[in-house]
């Protein structure tokens, strides 16, 4: 896979005139977006072939989000068409900002099918949990660390070869320049199903909306693709666990420091 490293931020993608227009339509147009993402599943969920189709609408929705805000997500060709023919796997991403989501939905190809794994209250609400179960999303239980994995390898052994669930391995955003700490659930879950996790490492993104702001500077969001990394049913779960921090920091740390301007 693509192994150049991630070249800087060299500022805005779009003139200041253009920014503000964009935010302006942004302002018009964001509240559709969310109406339409959040009330289709409660219309068409039981329809044959409705979550493939829905999250491709879900992935032009952020693409045309990343657009008004003047962002763009990068990956190489090489890398997408890895990921494109990718099967029997888990995605593992670090976690930067609130952009990374957007950003990973924008870059992956259509062929790659994936979902998310959410926090288990959402399902407590009918007309959310209606919208959770038709859009494939994975309830996890996070009071009890035993019950999260049980419902998680179960939800992933059940997902055809073809369907990746999406992990954070640092459980959520870091606050330091590095990676945080990864946390063993995406290790055992490969374990417990015999799946592959496939990385993918996001540059930049918490440079374009640090933590505590709520307005991105225009810039270039970079994801690159590792090869997929497998598990050693010899060695133990820490050590893989380090393993694989260790292969994703590799190629981190090739991206310097870069302010947008």
């Amino acid at each position: 896979m693509n192994q150049n490293p991630s070249s800087p931020i060299d500022g805005p993608i779009d003139p200041f005139p253009v920014r503000l227009i964009k935010r302006f339509a942004l302002v018009l147009l964001g509240p559709i977006y969310f109406l339409f993402i959040a009330f289709v599943p409660l219309i068409c969920a039981g329809r044959r072939g409705f979550r493939g189709w829905y999250w491709r609408r879900v992935k032009r929705a952020c693409s045309r989000l990343l657009w008004l805000l003047s962002l763009r997500a990068e990956m190489s060709a090489e890398d997408r068409a890895a990921l494109a023919a990718n099967t029997n796997s888990i995605i593992v991403i670090n976690h930067r900002s609130h952009l990374d989501g957007f950003a990973l939905m924008h870059v992956i190809p259509d062929a790659k099918w994936f979902t998310f794994a959410a926090k288990s209250e959402f399902w407590k609400s009918r007309l959310l949990r209606t919208g959770f179960d038709g859009a494939g999303l994975v309830p996890i239980e996070r009071a009890s660390g035993s019950v999260a994995m049980e419902t998680l390898t179960a939800a992933v052994r059940d997902m055809p070869p073809r369907r990746s669930v999406v992990l954070f391995p640092e459980g959520t955003r870091t606050k330091s320049q590095s990676l945080g700490e990864f946390k063993a659930g995406a290790v055992l879950v490969a374990r417990a199903t015999g799946r592959s996790i496939q990385p993918i490492v996001i540059h930049d993104s918490d440079r374009l909306l640090p933590r505590g702001k709520m307005n991105p500077a225009s810039g270039i969001i970079r994801l690159e693709a590792l090869p997929p990394f497998i598990c050693d049913p010899k060695a133990s779960v820490d050590n893989d666990v380090a393993r694989l921090r260790t292969a994703m920091l590799a190629v981190f740390d090739r991206s310097g420091p870069a302010d947008p301007r």
